[in-house]
């Protein structure tokens, strides 16, 4: 059995993963960490990672960016796996994240589920195709209102993979309201939508002459990025150190 900190258990993606994690005979929540209240767990629930002293094989973190640092400090320090699934990390995070990967198995991934990251497999084999016939690419994301950062670590991740397959050519233009010309070359708009209770919605549209090619993943239920948590937990526990993403789990 494989045991489990859930870290920001009760967030609205702690309490999905909860739900799921009851229904699996190969893995149980041990613990949880999260300074908020009001929420009843069937496992003890400590304020901070510090005061977590339940003996666990992984840790899933689905808490905030400001968490994070304390978080690897105490990965490190307990030589925990840690499935990292918060988004809107700085550039000073994700170094120490990549630093903390040569001691501990880290998964970074912006986004949990199997759909979007065959999504990101399928754009790194058709943006060189459609990129080098002219095609040009724009990303809208939608989420709920409640989301903070813009745009979503999906969007980035899906830009990304585009990127990486067309040798890093790209850049990124985030708002084109203050620019009064016409599109330039070789660059990738990325547009935010916020509002309602849009789980995430993202497309990736190829615009090109006489011809829109639109590839699309829309989430219903928060579920989908549970169940790639809990996957991605039972294949972190017991790795040895290094950096794994989505990918090695769907390989």
């Amino acid at each position: 059995m494989i045991r489990i900190i859930m870290h920001g258990c009760n967030g609205r993606m702690g309490q999905a993963i909860t739900r799921l994690a009851k229904e699996n005979n190969e893995l149980t929540i041990v613990a949880g960490v999260d300074p908020f209240d009001g929420v009843a767990n069937d496992y003890p629930v400590f304020k901070s990672i510090e005061e977590c002293n339940v003996e666990a094989d992984v840790v899933i973190d689905f808490a905030s960016a400001k968490a994070v640092d304390s978080l690897l400090t105490y990965c490190l320090d307990k030589k925990l796996p840690v499935v990292l699934c918060t988004t809107g990390l700085s550039e000073e995070q994700l170094t120490k994240v990549k630093e903390a990967s040569k001691e501990i198995a880290v998964l970074k991934s912006a986004n949990m589920s199997l759909g979007v990251n065959l999504l990101i497999k399928l754009l790194k084999e058709s943006a060189p195709v459609l990129g080098n016939a002219g095609f040009d690419i724009e990303i809208v994301e939608q989420h709920h209102k409640m989301k903070k950062d813009a745009p979503s670590g999906t969007a980035l991740a899906l830009a990304d993979a585009i990127n990486e397959s067309m040798d890093n050519r790209y850049s990124y233009v985030y708002d084109r309201s203050p620019r009064s010309e016409a599109r330039r070359e070789n660059e990738i708009g990325i547009s935010s939508v916020r509002g309602g209770t849009i789980v995430g919605i993202h497309d990736v549209i190829f615009a090109g002459e006489d011809e829109v090619i639109t590839l699309n993943h829309t989430a219903y239920s928060r579920a989908i990025f549970a169940k790639g948590a809990l996957s991605a937990a039972a294949f972190l526990a017991g790795k040895e150190a290094g950096y794994y993403d989505m990918q090695d789990v769907i390989a």
